[in-house]
């Protein structure tokens, strides 16, 4: 009771080891994955040959599939000696192969693995490139599926299986969440048989080949350009190394905080003037902040990259359950309901239960944004005004205190009221005031550069101006729509 598995290789029959011939020619039974491979008709004769191409054609799903294939197998197995052949070599793309491994060691089966060259090889010999320089190697059933390519841009990559034009198509679109549509790409087909082309395309369009059948396999070169993560994270640890920078490796946690706070509003600028191409440079400033903490943590012994990564990875699928779980939701609001429910939750079972409703809240919050937040969330459990009116007619009695307020201490807080209640009042708007006071601030800035700039022109300083002129150049600026 022995089962064998071995490697087809990858077409031609001239590629079969000769370790792999004897035991086919000594086989009492042969199981092939498939009969759709160019060397099985050049196999030993004499042997029963059974193929699984029936179970392909009878069921939609791989896994159904690999499990049949799995079960029958592993019977015959039981009952003596079987080979179990597939096309490549047992252990590159074969799920059914290392489920069998699994199972028969689990029944106590011996199992012998036969090698074979895989489709890696000629491929290799298809392009004239060296596996070692980082080639990734993945399944392209694998990557259709995603939504984003698991991939090191910086390294190139071959995809394995991309056996149709639908998966190509799926292939393709969780490609193009990180390579540029036009990127140069080539299509294998028939790699290791007489018949191979290697078909140059850009990615957009490799989903309209008509070379596409059952050995069609995908090669990405690398972005280059020091595009990855990975490359960002090599240069930030160059820099905290001893032969690095000596700025960076004095900074702490707390020396950095500045410039989190900073980077973080260049971030909002960007944002607010529409500028994408600053976005996407100030979002790589605020990245650099993260990465760098994260480095200064990881030679203190505190934690490590993988840890802030999969905190937030599990977090996301934890508060999603509408996403990757059977909860079902009927809008964005109830998303947030959700996501605050969990969140109080998670920190009760880990012994951290808020003492209040706000104290999940960030305290260090722009004084704006977190008077709107307290003002929110008491409103979710009902401590809020009734009616807006209300709110407008408390602003005006906060007005009438700050003017009746007698030293600077009882104004100060007196404002301060005021401020807080004028919140509550856009809240009651739909209006976010943190961004309409942004707004505010960049409108007055436009206008009073369009005063300096009428200053400049007249030829005397603005000192010499009386406020009606400068008024009249404010009105102007309004007038031009700034």
């Amino acid at each position: 009771m022995t089962l064998t598995i071995l490697g087809l290789g990858p077409g031609d029959v001239n590629d079969l080891t000769r370790k792999a011939w004897r035991a086919l020619e000594t086989a009492k039974t042969v199981y092939l994955r498939t009969n759709q491979h160019p060397c099985v008709p050049h196999l030993p004769q004499g042997v029963v040959y059974h193929s699984f191409d029936s179970v392909y054609d009878t069921m939609d799903d791989f896994a159904a599939v690999y499990t049949a294939i799995v079960e029958r197998v592993l019977a015959a197995a039981r009952a003596g000696d079987v080979v179990y052949a597939v096309p490549g070599d047992p252990l590159v793309g074969e799920s059914a192969a290392k489920q069998l491994l699994e199972k028969a060691k689990a029944a106590g089966i011996p199992v012998e693995i036969i090698s074979g060259v895989s489709f890696i090889e000629p491929a290799l010999a298809l392009l004239g490139i060296d596996a070692l320089d980082g080639l990734q190697v993945l399944d392209g059933i694998t990557v259709a599926a995603m939504h984003h390519p698991p991939l090191n841009p910086d390294y190139p990559a071959l995809l394995g299986q991309v056996y149709s034009r639908d998966v190509a198509s799926n292939v393709k679109l969780t490609l193009m969440n990180q390579y540029p549509d036009d990127f140069p790409v080539t299509l294998l087909h028939a790699a290791g048989t007489p018949d191979a082309v290697a078909e140059h395309l850009p990615l957009h369009a490799i989903d309209h080949s008509e070379h596409i059948r059952h050995m069609t396999a995908l090669y990405l070169p690398a972005l280059g350009e020091m595009a990855s993560f990975e490359q960002f994270q090599e240069i930030i640890a160059h820099l905290r190394a001893p032969e690095g920078c000596p700025w960076d490796r004095k900074q702490t946690h707390g020396s950095l905080r500045q410039y989190l706070l900073e980077e973080a509003y260049e971030v909002l600028d960007a944002i607010d003037r529409e500028d994408t191409a600053a976005l996407a440079e100030e979002l790589g400033d605020l990245l650099l902040q993260i990465v760098l903490h994260t480095q200064i943590a990881t030679e203190d012994g505190e934690f490590y990259m993988a840890d802030v990564l999969r905190h937030i990875n599990q977090k996301m699928i934890r508060r999603h359950p509408h996403v990757w779980g059977d909860v079902n939701v009927n809008g964005a609001e109830q998303v947030v309901t959700n996501w605050e429910a969990l969140k109080r939750q998670e920190k009760a079972d880990n012994g951290k239960a808020d003492e209040s409703l706000l104290d999940s809240i960030p305290k260090g919050l722009p004084a704006l944004l977190l008077a709107h937040q307290y003002q929110a969330r008491a409103a979710k459990v009902n401590f809020d005004w009734e009616r807006v009116e209300d709110v407008i007619a408390k602003v005006r009695e906060e007005m009438d205190e700050v003017q009746a307020a007698v030293d600077d201490a009882h104004r100060t807080e007196e404002m301060g009221d005021l401020l807080f209640v004028l919140v509550n009042w856009a809240r009651w708007l739909k209006v976010e005031p943190e961004m309409a006071l942004r707004d505010a601030n960049m409108k007055f800035y436009r206008r009073f550069r369009f005063i300096e700039q009428q200053v400049a022109q007249s030829g005397r300083p603005m000192t010499d101006h009386s406020l009606a002129e400068l008024d009249a150049f404010w009105d102007a600026a309004k007038a031009e729509g700034l």
